[in-house]
């Protein structure tokens, strides 16, 4: 750690920004609206769901200037430190008319009552620049976290295929002053440790990985915050107080992801979106879950070490993971220790952590060839929605059909992510027939014993773990195929 600070500094739009004012639960939304009045960025849901806060942050990944879209609502201003935070008041063209994506709006009538445009402005204006011809897919994908009453969608969804006719991408002002916004970012990150504030209104964003640990283990109770899309609805739905806290999205050492030796290895601060592109191409089935996890805002901020840590019983990656046969590390000042991913989860809201100990990555084996795995996540809507049930399933059959390896595991289904014990049992060295998964649904309920809440009823959630482990065989047994048949390729 090279010295301390007790400012945060960030650019806004085209304006530098350091304040010593901050308390760790105000939003990046409340600041710009209320001490900034650029009221172009909406509060409509506060729980990063509808879009209409969306800004864009752009950060410094592995030397390169990155942006994505966020929710302001539950992005904490503290966590954007050595950012560029870029609201829809700055987007224009270089002589000051329109942006190439607010002229698509208004030439393909996507802007009715108009209070969630800013958000899809923005949302379309990050996808625009990291794909200039997107298709239908893509652009929804890029959608998923923006809501609107009025339009439909299709008037949306025809201005984002159009923009490029409107400019070129390499030709945007944000792209224009991209060397000159890298070299502020980079002058910035020195290694300094930022310290503001008193009991409640304490946090720490730690200037590297050893410092982190370092500020682990003299703030045992504090609260660390990743990406937010948890801890932030605490704040704006539930009132409630975190501090002190310490703040982890900008530890680069955190936010490698890496294949070595069969195994792929994720930092704790690896955001879903930094993850899918090797998950997906080495296990496609977890790839196309987290397209599901979220909206693309969420995807970009949420993190699958946050997802882990939190220990809630419906968090979308523990399942899938420990049916990998992933293994944790956790670390507590300069000592490590590792487990496999189940063993950290023991009781609702309590994990295996020892005071000062955080989770720092997860390493997660890939099957060999010949092995199945398949994730598969009921909601009530397919999209950004709050998982009811979810079940990840792994098997290795023998030569003549024998089950030699097994892992089914369970999200929604109990107080912590679980392994069906019981029903592996049943199936484990016997053939992968029809007859003995019907064995091992029957055995599931010496599992589980679900709860019936808002998402789904007790009995609900044992039949869709039934269904899930029967869908399973299907798919890999070669009888017939189930179809997930989804909307664009349906049009």
């Amino acid at each position: 750690m090279s010295g301390a600070r007790d400012y945060i500094r960030f650019l806004l739009n085209g304006e530098e920004v350091s304040t010593g004012e901050v308390r760790p639960d105000e939003t990046l939304l409340d600041f710009l609206r209320l001490r900034r009045k650029l009221t172009g960025t909406k509060e409509g849901c506060a729980e990063g769901d509808c879009g209409a806060c969306t800004v864009l942050v752009g950060r410094l990944a592995d030397g390169e200037l990155v942006y994505e879209g966020v929710n302001a609502c539950i992005r904490f201003l503290a966590s954007i430190d050595g950012c560029h935070v870029v609201t829809v008041e700055h987007l224009k063209r270089a002589d000051g008319t329109l942006h190439p994506v607010q002229q698509a709006m208004v030439d393909h009538h996507g802007s009715q009552c108009g209070f969630c445009t800013p958000g899809f402005v923005m949302g379309l204006y990050a996808l625009w620049m990291r794909e200039p011809d997107p298709s239908e897919q893509d652009i929804e994908t890029a959608l998923q976290g923006n809501l609107c009453r009025c339009t439909g969608y299709e008037p949306i969804v025809k201005a984002a295929k159009a923009v490029s006719a409107y400019g070129a991408a390499k030709d945007d002002p944000l792209i224009a002053e991209r060397a000159k916004v890298s070299a502020v970012l980079k002058g910035w990150n020195d290694g300094s440790r930022v310290e503001i504030g008193a009991g409640h209104a304490h946090f720490i964003i730690p200037g590297s990985l050893d410092d982190f640990a370092d500020a682990c283990e003299a703030n045992p109770d504090a609260t660390i915050v990743a990406g937010s899309t948890d801890v932030g609805l605490w704040v704006t739905k539930f009132m409630r107080e975190f501090a002190p806290a310490i703040f982890i999205g900008g530890l680069e050492e955190l936010r490698q992801v890496s294949r070595v030796d069969g195994a792929i290895t994720i930092g704790a601060g690896v955001s879903y979106t930094a993850a899918r592109e090797m998950l997906a191409a080495a296990i496609p089935g977890f790839g196309e879950l987290i397209d599901r996890i979220g909206g693309d805002q969420v995807r970009n901020m949420g993190t699958i070490g946050g997802n882990i840590a939190n220990g809630s019983p419906i968090g979308d990656t523990p399942p899938p993971l420990i049916a990998l046969g992933a293994e944790l590390t956790l670390r507590k000042g300069s000592r490590r220790r590792t487990m496999p991913l189940e063993e950290f989860f023991i009781d609702y809201g309590k994990q295996d952590r020892q005071p000062g100990e955080f989770v720092e990555s997860v390493t997660v084996p890939l099957p060999p060839k010949g092995a199945h795995f398949a994730v598969h996540k009921i909601t009530k809507r397919r999209d950004e929605d709050i998982t009811a049930a979810l079940g990840a399933f792994y098997v290795e059959l023998d030569g003549d059909g024998t089950v030699a390896a097994l892992r089914i595991a369970y999200g929604g289904m109990a107080a912590t992510p679980k392994r069906a014990r019981s029903a592996e049992a049943v199936l484990i060295g016997k053939p992968w027939t029809a007859e003995n998964i019907e064995a091992a649904m029957d055995a599931l309920p010496s599992d589980f014993t679900p709860i019936s809440d808002m998402r789904a009823s007790a009995d609900y959630r044992m039949l869709v773990a039934r269904n899930l482990l029967k869908r399973f065989f299907i798919e890999t047994s070669g009888t017939r195929k189930p179809v997930t048949v989804k909307r664009h390729e349906a049009a």
